[in-house]
């Protein structure tokens, strides 16, 4: 695997903890939504039905999100992928300018 793809792969690994940390928020939200069922007060009636409306419109939009960057890094990888089988050499060239840089970066700690 070259650099760029171990990137790719990082990136969609946080991606994916957020999304996972957003599908657990909601969840506790729908919990806490059941818990206060048998509170008849108009107001906490009235947030009650706001917050389930607004829980399945970011249901839907993590749903979304996720396909969304899945596609996305699919995309990347391909892409990146391609250009390195197009060009070697040049590839190379950058990995190596990159570890001479980090190198040199590590070096002045």
């Amino acid at each position: 695997m070259s650099y760029t793809s171990d990137l790719v792969d990082s990136a969609t690994e946080t991606k994916e903890q957020l999304v996972s940390n957003l599908r657990r928020v909601v969840s506790d939200a729908e919990d806490l939504l059941a818990a206060t069922a048998g509170q008849t007060d108009s107001k906490i009636t009235e947030l009650r039905a706001r917050a389930k409306e607004n829980l399945l419109v970011a249901r839907e939009k993590l749903a979304d999100a996720d396909a969304a960057m899945r596609a996305r890094a699919r995309q990347a990888a391909a892409v990146t992928d391609e250009y390195v089988h197009d060009n070697p050499w040049s590839s190379i060239g950058a990995a190596a300018a990159l570890g001479i840089l980090i190198g040199v970066l590590l070096g002045r700690r």
